[in-house]
């Protein structure tokens, strides 16, 4: 079992900046490959970043290319979500994830193991 708590989520301004921080627990850290995926109120939980087990590979959806960084320390078992120049669409609940690194960084929900339970942004416009 691998536990996921996320914190760093709160309210700000459109064009501001949050960090998202995801603690992990119970397994290995580095032998898992770490996401971030959102889910928006009426929508379905989406791909946000994927970062491979020692940080070498990131993939970051098209929609938050070049605001949003993904990155990982493994001696503290945490990955993050940098987040810059947010906008009105980025309001919704943030979730990190875990999968088993296999040399594939994933975006598909479906393959990852462990889920942590979300934190809020809400950007305002």
């Amino acid at each position: 079992q691998v536990q996921l708590v996320e914190s760093g989520g709160g309210l700000v301004q459109a064009g501001g900046s949050l960090r998202l921080s995801c603690v992990a627990s119970g397994r290995t850290f580095i032998h898992y490959g770490m996401g971030w995926f959102r889910q928006a109120l009426g929508k379905e939980r989406e791909f946000v970043a994927v970062i491979s087990w020692n940080g070498g590979r990131t993939l970051h959806a098209d929609s938050v290319k070049g605001r949003f960084t993904i990155s990982r320390d493994n001696a503290k078992n945490t990955v993050y979500l940098q987040m810059n120049s947010l906008k009105a669409e980025d309001t919704a609940v943030y979730y990190c994830a875990a999968r088993f690194y296999d040399g594939q960084l994933s975006y598909s929900r479906g393959e990852y193991d462990y889920w942590g339970q979300g934190t809020q942004v809400t950007v305002s416009s």
